[in-house]
């Protein structure tokens, strides 16, 4: 992840943890001194929202785009006007936490034809191998061509993000390695980075580990 691309899109299965990642790689992006936005396109999952981090964004410096509604008891599938100017404003990067399966990646339609011609992206797929519906490579992939076929945007890697939670040791994530490089070789597309909680990424024999230090809901 030495050479990000301006635009970066976290996709994958529900709970796989796209918005905890979403969150510390814009994070990340900032403190290497590029300015940031990041969007919020679930308009499927109201629970777990790229907004409940507001506060470290912002004081990180980097600008939020939210349904105006996020966060409240108001659920309407909307997404705001503001995120046109993502894909006008090429001098920052932007990170896109997109809804989970193909039911969320639907809300890409709109925005795939402005990606695809700037051909400035990255299309991450992360895989939980523990989470019930992906416990393997193959159905992963299944996954992957469901959401791809929604949103329209080809994946150009793939995020390993395999956890169990607040009970993930270091050797859980190890256990996946063989599932993720077997995906990878399924779909011809790179592992891009393997995510893990900060506490134990350090035991984790990984090039990229990306660690994550945001609240413990979003693992």
């Amino acid at each position: 992840m030495l050479s990000p691309k301006r635009i970066t899109l976290f996709c994958g299965h529900y709970g796989s943890g796209k918005t905890n990642i979403a969150v510390n790689f814009a994070l990340m992006l900032r403190k290497s001194g590029k300015e940031v936005d990041i969007a919020d396109m679930d308009i499927v999952n109201p629970y777990f929202r790229t907004k409940d981090s507001a506060g470290e964004l912002e004081a990180a410096g980097i600008r939020l785009i939210s349904p105006r509604f996020a966060n409240s008891n108001v659920d309407l599938p909307a997404l705001p006007q503001e995120l046109y100017g993502i894909f006008q404003q090429k001098e920052r990067y932007a990170v896109l936490d997109i809804g989970g399966d193909d039911r969320g990646a639907y809300a890409l339609g709109r925005f795939t034809p402005y990606i695809l011609e700037e051909n400035n992206y990255d299309n991450f797929f992360v895989a939980n191998f523990y989470r019930p519906l992906t416990p393997g490579p193959e159905e992963a992939l299944e996954v992957m061509r469901e959401i791809e076929t929604a949103g329209k945007v080809p994946f150009t890697g793939i995020v390993n993000n395999s956890n169990l939670g607040d009970e993930t040791k270091a050797e859980d994530v190890t256990r996946s390695f063989e599932k993720a490089e077997r995906l990878s070789e399924l779909t011809g597309l790179p592992l891009a980075m393997t995510c893990a909680r900060a506490d134990i990424a350090p035991g984790i024999p990984a090039d990229n580990v990306l660690p994550l230090t945001l609240q413990k809901k979003y693992y």
